[in-house]
């Protein structure tokens, strides 16, 4: 599946590019990138793509690095990479790459991929308009409506979510001793809700919140330990999650979520609204079937429902739930990408802090 060239972006090249190249279809989810590599993906081991994360993090990182970081990315660059399926049963299996690292799971990135890999053909469903993928964090089913030969909304339902810990203390430069929950919706998130020391996102400049992110973190992961009960390849705090004010009227709650050195997501964030639907959910403030609509801090919305409640999820005595996403990406351009260190010092990316 990873050797299917994009010909859109091989037929006008002059000449053929040095080192590996990668063929990548690049798209956004509502306002946040995702960068498709179509061709030119690493073969992995592994029995599972949990096994193949692992395989990919040790020999085959410079990948992520050179396709997500600068010259050839940027802060806010994340992607992913196809694999065939390990069980018949299902459709794709999916690689998760960002500045962040390589992800278990990825909620804008799997509406992303699902979208471009519907329009160019690089996943024919056994079902139309459902797709059974299989991720790092564990089995995902999709559901996608297609007009023509445009995707115009995919839903996917996730892996179990569930409210780690809650009401963990934490000092932040600036604002002083904040009050936080800790979530899980296919990574760990830090949630932040308004309160005495942090009013609102919508107070704050972007750039204070990433500096306050990146230390808050820091900080988290020194002082509490975060380990998913079923894979502890799954670890650690990655994502800090600031509530505020909605923008539209109609929307249920809005976020701004940090990832990576620098990045705060343009999208409402996948794997966030999941995280946060559990912690709502464990409140008592969010039901089965109820609608979260949840805004970005550019305001773009994803829809979120909870499908099932897990009383004893993973036999831990914590309930969880199995939430759906649904959302929209957008094709924007192909892409030939070439990583070559024996001519470029710039092959494996860099970041300026």
């Amino acid at each position: 599946m990873t050797n299917n060239p994009i010909t859109k972006t091989t037929s006008t090249l002059a000449k053929p590019l040095q080192g590996h190249v990668f063929h990548c279809v690049d798209a956004h989810t509502c306002g946040n990138p995702v960068r498709l590599v179509a061709g030119g993906g690493p073969a992995l081991t592994g029995a599972n793509m949990s096994e193949k994360r692992q395989h990919f993090l040790k020999e085959y990182d410079w990948i992520r690095k050179g396709l997500m970081f600068e010259p050839r990315g940027h802060d806010m660059m994340s992607g992913s990479i196809l694999y065939p399926p390990h069980d018949p049963k299902n459709d794709v299996a999916v690689l998760f790459i960002e500045t962040s690292g390589c992800l278990p799971m990825c909620g804008h990135g799997t509406i992303g991929t699902i979208t471009m890999a519907v329009e160019e053909g690089l996943i024919v469903p056994k079902t139309p308009g459902v797709i059974r993928m299989e991720a790092p964090a564990g089995l995902v089913l999709i559901e996608y409506r297609q007009e023509g030969s445009k995707v115009k909304s995919v839903k996917l339902t996730n892996i179990p979510a569930y409210l780690a810990a809650t009401e963990l203390t934490v000092e932040c430069p600036d604002l002083g001793e904040l009050v936080i929950d800790v979530s899980y919706g296919g990574n760990f998130y830090a949630i932040v809700d308004v309160q005495q020391n942090f009013k609102g996102l919508e107070h704050y400049a972007a750039d204070k919140l990433i500096a306050w992110a990146r230390e808050l973190r820091k900080r988290i992961n020194a002082k509490y330990e975060f380990v998913h009960p079923e894979d502890p390849t799954i670890n650690g705090c990655s994502h800090i999650l600031w509530t505020g004010t909605v923008l539209d009227k109609t929307s249920t709650a809005r976020n701004a979520v940090f990832y990576g050195d620098k990045a705060i997501d343009r999208s409402p964030c996948g794997t966030g609204t999941s995280a946060r639907m559990a912690q709502w959910y464990t409140k008592g403030k969010l039901k089965k079937g109820d609608e979260f609509i949840h805004e970005s801090i550019i305001g773009s919305k994803f829809i979120g429902r909870i499908e099932e409640e897990i009383p004893n999820a993973f036999g831990s005595g914590k309930p969880a739930i199995r939430p759906s996403i649904e959302g929209w990406a957008k094709i924007y351009g192909y892409n030939s990408i070439s990583i070559d260190p024996q001519d470029d010092p710039y092959a494996h990316g860099f970041q300026v802090l």
